[in-house]
């Protein structure tokens, strides 16, 4: 049986490129469906199976009351939500199995929130001249699998790279349709979430084998301020019997700025859901930044690590910490299953270490009285009945990992 894919674009600009997309696609053996997530003029040498009316009717509105709209951010927003609608009503109906979009910055956004919509596994496919390196990322794949391709020349007009670029795009929706699979979110198999930096991986890896000899299997999540957040959309799913968030400086992030701000929800979604857990924090002695050169001006005078020539690491200082204290207290008090904190007394980062020989003032980041903050501040406003747990042991240490995860398969 032939698959299907919706084809979305802004046809009033995008319309020989989309003709041209949905041509190679048949050519390749898929049904196409063209949505039309253009606002103002009319589609462009294309007839799409989904007009722009359609899709603002979608979205509760009218093409013309979105064409008079006090702003085009207003009108845009507006038809994101129809195109996501009539992509969620195709999928649900079984009449389409991927989805593919070429776009500017506007055509690339209301593609993608589509996109985010349907679950891991449904091929997703977006071109677009503003992923670069030099844009923000998020409002192109959300927490969802969508493929995002630079577009290298803009969409418009067809020449041998966007030639190129659509052939390929039709060639990987055949193969991904042909051979891959939507994720199986109702599996039976017993899987645990936890989260993960490179600041803390030899622990996590530990902990990871430990759970295995217990028979559980662990799902790692980057904690870069969209692997805390999708975990934490995929325990509301229900794959995990528990949760051990190991390293959560997504809280640090959202407090003093960086790129891994896991938003406000984070830290919250697990403890409501009821799910047993166990959080470390693990990497909130600092933030995450770009090179050295582009540090914002408010952090220059602090502790940093160069942590690789693209990233490098911003200590948070002690009225953070202790901000950072309150903040773990008031969304863990959520929390109504078992909950356990366990703080690993040695450091809480690759460069946070007590004195050594080799470093008598210890690592970079070492500040006892800063990350003591954190814990009493902690302790004052956490519930009383949540354990927590000091560990004479560094965060990345492979026995601590070991020793947090028997903790969990004790709590369980």
């Amino acid at each position: 049986m032939s698959k299907t894919v919706a084809l979305i674009g802004t046809l009033d600009t995008k319309g020989p490129e989309i003709a041209y997309l949905r041509d190679r696609c048949r050519d390749l053996g898929l049904k196409t469906l063209v949505i039309d997530s253009g606002i103002l003029g009319e589609p462009l040498d294309i007839e799409p199976d989904f007009r722009r009316e359609v899709v603002a009717q979608a979205a509760g509105s009218t093409i013309n009351v979105l064409r008079q709209a006090d702003s085009r951010g207003t009108a845009v927003h507006q038809m994101m939500k129809g195109v996501r609608q009539v992509v969620l009503d195709l999928y649900a109906a079984g009449r389409l199995q991927g989805v593919a979009c070429l776009g500017g910055a506007e055509g690339a956004v209301l593609g993608a929130y589509a996109m985010q919509a349907l679950p891991v596994g449904v091929p997703k496919l977006l071109a677009t001249p503003i992923a670069s390196g030099k844009r923000h990322f998020g409002p192109l794949m959300g927490l969802r699998d969508v493929m995002v391709i630079h577009s290298i020349v803009d969409i418009l007009g067809l020449n041998p790279i966007s030639q190129t670029l659509f052939d390929n795009m039709a060639a990987a929706l055949a193969g991904m349709l042909a051979h891959g699979h939507i994720a199986d979110l109702k599996t039976e198999h017993r899987y645990l979430a936890m989260t993960m930096l490179g600041n803390t991986t030899q622990a996590v890896m530990a902990a990871k084998e430990r759970l295995a000899q217990a028979g559980i299997e662990a799902v790692i999540f980057h904690a870069n301020g969209v692997g805390g957040p999708a975990m934490e959309e995929l325990a509301e799913q229900g794959l995990f019997i528990g949760v051990i968030d190991f390293t959560t400086d997504e809280l640090a992030d959202e407090l003093v700025g960086g790129f891994h701000n896991g938003g406000p929800n984070r830290l919250r979604v697990v403890g409501r859901l009821g799910l047993p857990q166990i959080v470390v924090p693990g990497c909130i002695d600092f933030t995450v930044h770009g090179p050295l050169h582009e540090i914002p001006d408010h952090l220059r005078g602090r502790p940093v690590y160069n942590h690789n020539p693209v990233f490098t690491l911003v200590r948070t200082l002690q009225p953070e910490m202790a901000e950072l204290g309150r903040r773990f207290a008031m969304r863990l008090n959520e929390a109504v299953g078992p909950l356990k904190i366990v703080y690993p007394t040695q450091g809480l980062s690759i460069p946070n270490f007590p004195p050594d020989e080799a470093n008598p003032q210890g690592g970079v980041f070492w500040n006892p009285a800063a990350d003591a903050a954190f814990l009493k501040a902690l302790r004052a406003d956490l519930r009383p009945d949540i354990p927590v747990l000091e560990h004479a042991r560094h965060v990345d240490d492979p026995a601590f990992g070991v020793e947090v995860a028997e903790l969990f398969l004790e709590m369980i």
